[in-house]
């Protein structure tokens, strides 16, 4: 099981009806209550718990309300031209659209920073208070039952498309969803073995996006090397490839709470599910040592060294590293 986050908040975009029906924070954020909720308002301290739709103008980038909540520790914030600014005066069950205008934000981003925003942009936030928690020792447990919920989520998404597909898959003890097409004749991926693997990463297909788009490959490159249950990689692959030998190949239909989870993946979203295609080039007992240091290097104390046998170098590995 993934690593859960603390708190997940994720800015949001929507349309925008009438500017004479929103009202204005002191930094200028347009805002409105939809619809209003009961209670009493969160205070300073409490955590809003969330669903949310993230759109720039009529583009929809990101949407919560199928998947995981959002959490966000309410705090007293100055006119920051951030939609913080609102949380303060929200209550259960409200449903508020925050509205930013890329010109305004573009202008608060340092020099050089890249933005898929654009000048002329509005940025909409849309949100549904779902509960307020008033304490931090409330979110993890909420956090983990709204993990089972999405785990089900998912397990059933790839199981009905496994079933359209007419795809025969196994499926592993933590749901991963493994086609073995070579199991290979070397010895056997596990726990602490070394593994060399060449891989097609897809995100999984949906309503929107009928195909399997490739969005990492390393097939035309050296394979990559790591050390199988060591937290190197998303945990569906450590799941996964134990299945293999040196030489199998299979395709693995990964859950996203066992591949990126929050995190959104490369190309993709947030919560997707995630499909591989693998190769294992090698299983050996251990990883192997560094390349010794050239003379000079030892003399001045060390250095950057290149990878051993193609493993991702520190602080910059190769996708699909466990981000967790």
């Amino acid at each position: 099981m993934t690593k859960i986050k603390s708190y997940l908040f994720i800015p949001l975009l929507a349309l925008l009806g009438a500017c004479n029906s929103y009202e204005k924070t002191p930094s200028g954020i347009m805002y409105r209550i939809v619809s209003a909720g009961s209670g009493p308002v969160v205070r300073k301290g409490e955590i809003l718990k969330f669903h949310y739709t993230q759109t720039i103008n009529d583009s929809v980038l990101y949407s919560s309300f199928a998947a995981m909540p959002g959490y966000a520790k309410v705090d007293s914030v100055g006119p920051v031209y951030n939609p913080l600014e609102v949380f303060i005066s929200l209550r259960k069950g409200d449903s508020v659209q925050i509205v930013q205008l890329a010109d305004t934000l573009l202008k608060k981003m340092p020099p050089g920073q890249e933005s898929i925003i654009k000048k002329g942009d509005k940025i909409t936030l849309t949100m549904k208070v779902l509960d307020i928690l008033n304490n931090d020792a409330l979110v993890q447990p909420d956090q983990l039952k709204e993990m089972q919920a999405e785990t089900g989520r998912e397990d059933a998404a790839i199981k009905g498309y496994l079933a359209k597909k007419n795809i025969n898959a196994q499926k592993t003890p933590k749901g991963v969803y493994v086609v073995v097409q070579s199991p290979g004749s070397g010895p056997q991926v596990d726990s602490g073995k070394y593994v060399m693997v060449r891989y097609t990463g897809k995100l999984f297909p949906s309503d929107k996006v009928k195909i399997e788009k490739v969005f990492e490959t390393n097939t035309d490159k050296d394979p990559i090397g790591f050390t199988v249950n060591s937290g190197q990689v998303i945990p569906g692959w450590d799941e996964g490839l134990k299945q293999l030998k040196k030489g199998g190949k299979a395709t693995l239909y990964i859950p996203s709470t066992l591949a990126y989870g929050q995190q959104p993946v490369p190309a993709g979203k947030p919560f997707e599910n995630l499909i591989f295609d693998v190769e294992v080039v090698d299983v050996r007992d251990a990883a192997p040592p560094p390349p010794p240091m050239p003379p000079m290097m030892q003399q001045n104390g060390g250095g950057n060294q290149p990878p051993a046998d193609n493993q991702p170098p520190a602080g910059n590995q190769q996708p699909p590293v466990n981000k967790k």
